[in-house]
């Protein structure tokens, strides 16, 4: 019930609300490394991490898995028609040990018959989805690789940040150069030449499975191309 209220398309609702709608949805436990769906896997189910933490990876043109997102609990994923979407674009697995509230299609849609409110606010996020879709499309053309990977940090640090106070803002994830690639649209080395710059100038440090962002008004500067 805490988890439903927290997801965009169910706030506002009342407590008898929600708690129908957490009848509708199935419960599931996910061992960490574990895939809940494939990119291209037909997409007939939303998804909401109620606890734990969700990667969605994608194949890039050269075969190599990259970083899409991160989610946490109160996120939701999947697809289905209803939204737009008849396959998966994204590799779902649980990072670390996961359960979701999943609902099928047919009764995503009896909900929002019943729900005009959350209808509504499903027809903006698709509309929401497009725009932001176009926006990224610009964005690989005209921000800078710095840019990209400073928004991506920001991103990560927003959901995922421990902040130590004056001693900044710890990322306790898995980080690779090829992951921070995957979220920035870049390549490898570009962004291990953008972060290796930052670690010389005290902007960020960073570990096997962690990264610490130090500076935080220089990277909000680097993401709207101040820095």
């Amino acid at each position: 019930m805490a988890v439903l209220a927290r997801v965009p398309y169910f706030q506002g609702l009342s407590p008898a609300e929600l708690d129908r709608i957490d009848r509708r949805m199935a419960t599931t436990s996910w061992p960490a490394g574990t895939h809940i769906f494939h990119a291209g896997s037909a997409a007939g189910h939303l998804y909401v991490v109620a606890e734990g933490r969700v990667k969605l990876s994608q194949v890039s043109a050269t075969g190599t898995e990259t970083l899409a997102d991160i989610l946490v609990a109160g996120e939701l994923f999947g697809g289905m028609g209803t939204l737009g979407q008849s396959a998966h674009r994204h590799t779902a697995s649980a990072l670390v040990p996961t359960c979701t509230l999943q609902i099928d299609q047919p009764t995503f849609r009896e909900l929002l018959a019943e729900h005009p409110g959350v209808a509504l606010r499903v027809l903006d996020d698709v509309a929401e989805r497009l725009a932001r879709a176009q926006d990224d499309v610009g964005g690989q053309v005209t921000d800078t690789v710095a840019q990209r990977v400073a928004t991506a940090l920001l991103r990560l640090a927003d959901k995922l940040g421990n902040d130590r106070g004056g001693r900044g803002i710890l990322l306790e994830v898995p980080l690779s150069r090829s992951d921070l690639a995957g979220l920035a649209r870049s390549t490898p080395e570009s962004v291990s030449r953008v972060m290796s710059q930052w670690r010389r100038d005290g902007v960020i440090d960073s570990g096997r499975r962690w990264t610490a962002i130090l500076d935080l008004s220089r990277l909000e500067r680097e993401a709207l191309g101040a820095g």
